[in-house]
C-alpha cells in the first residue's frame, strides 16, 4: 500500500468521525442554550441555519468556561489560606474565588480582565463583621 492510499483511507476515517460527531450534536442538550448562542453570534455578524454548528460552538464555549474555572479554583487553591482564629472555622475549610484567581485564571487564555479598584475582591466582603477574621 503506497503513502497515497493510506492519506486517502485515513481521511475517509476522519469524514466519518466528523460526520458522526455532527450527527450526535442533534441528540444532545448542551448546557448553554441554542438560542442564547445563536443570539451572540448574530451579535457578532455570523448567522448559520445549522443547529448542528450552533451546538458545536456551544459545546466549545461549555468546554472554555470549564477549564477556566478549573483552572481559576487551582489558582484558589495556591492561594495562602488566611490564619483562622477559631477553631470551629478551621473544620470547614470554604474555598473563595477571588476576581484576582478568575483574572489570573483567564490571562492564561489571552484574557485580559481589569475591574475598578473600588470592585469588592475581599473573601470577608459581605461577611457580618462580628465573624470577620481581619
Amino acid at each position: 500500500m503506497n503513502h497515497g492510499q493510506q492519506s486517502g483511507e485515513a481521511k475517509h476515517e476522519d469524514d466519518a468521525a466528523l460526520t458522526e460527531f455532527l450527527a450526535s450534536l442533534m441528540d444532545y442538550t448542551p448546557t448553554i442554550p441554542d438560542d442564547l448562542v445563536e443570539h451572540y453570534l448574530a451579535k457578532s455578524g455570523f448567522q448559520c441555519p445549522d443547529v448542528r454548528l450552533i451546538r458545536l460552538v456551544a459545546v466549545a464555549t461549555q468546554k472554555f468556561v470549564a477549564d477556566v474555572a478549573s483552572d481559576a479554583l487551582q489558582h484558589c487553591k495556591a492561594r495562602p489560606a488566611p490564619v483562622v482564629k477559631d477553631k470551629r472555622q478551621q473544620k470547614e475549610k470554604r474555598l473563595i474565588l477571588t476576581m484576582e484567581d478568575l483574572s489570573k485564571a483567564l490571562r492564561e487564555y489571552g484574557v485580559n480582565v481589569k475591574h475598578p479598584e473600588y470592585f469588592a475582591d475581599s473573601p470577608s466582603t459581605g461577611i457580618d463583621p462580628a465573624t470577620r477574621e481581619e
